[in-house]
């Protein structure tokens, strides 16, 4: 069977409003519910030196920096360099969420994404009952889905999306389309959603349709 890596936010990656673990867990059973083995494993900095999955799935934020816990952006190197040589050798990327804003020490991350979250730019309505409308029916990984994944979710506007993005579903605000979910084929496949912001919005089963779709694609 195909093996996913989660990677869990911690550390620098982490915050205090995110659940990282349970979601990370929910993702866990999601991916063996369709096929894959999974392993969950945090974000430190020898996190990847041993990992060779066939899906990497990344579910971590944007925290404290403080390298007398957890290292300098020097130590790191080589966690990010480990990252980058395995998506640019063809594995392919499953980010959620607060992935957005992550791994921001390291500028290819957000290439590799096809967007990012922007301090000051990018915001959210307070959460609750969400709608994200699919703009495409016909690509693999939202084919079948109905017009629009329901959850109890935060929606991400403003997003700075940039490169090869094929958008797919967004969220409407006040007559504006945000992309919140987006796939890029280049040296590998990703597909990035905002939505999973805590348990709630992994019980939607039209998330839940969504994760399993894309990760059928990413994994090809």
């Amino acid at each position: 069977m195909p093996h996913a890596l989660v990677l869990v936010g911690r550390g620098r990656y982490e915050d205090p409003w995110h659940d990282h673990a349970a979601t990370s867990h929910a993702l866990v059973s999601l991916l063996e519910d369709a096929g894959w083995t999974a392993q969950l494993r945090s974000t430190f900095p020898h996190a990847l030196d041993d990992a060779s999955p066939d899906l990497l799935v990344v579910n971590a934020g944007s925290g404290r920096v403080d390298p007398a816990f957890d290292g300098d952006d020097e130590a790191w190197q080589p966690f990010h360099d480990r990252r980058a040589a395995l998506t640019d050798g063809g594995v392919p990327v499953l980010a959620v969420h607060q992935a957005a804003m992550t791994f921001e020490d390291d500028p290819r991350w957000a290439a590799t994404l096809g967007g990012r979250w922007v301090e000051g730019a990018s915001w959210h309505p307070p959460l609750g009952d969400a709608r994200f409308r699919v703009v495409d029916d016909a690509h693999p990984v939202t084919a079948g889905l109905p017009d629009a994944i329901g959850a109890v979710d935060e929606r991400y506007l403003d997003l700075q999306v940039s490169g090869p993005v094929h958008v797919l579903a967004v969220a409407d605000h006040e007559g504006t389309p945000h992309p919140v979910v987006w796939a890029v084929e280049g040296r590998t496949r990703v597909v990035y959603s905002a939505l999973g912001h805590d348990l709630r919005s992994y019980a939607s089963p039209s998330h839940r349709a969504l994760l399993r779709s894309a990760a059928g694609w990413l994994g090809g």
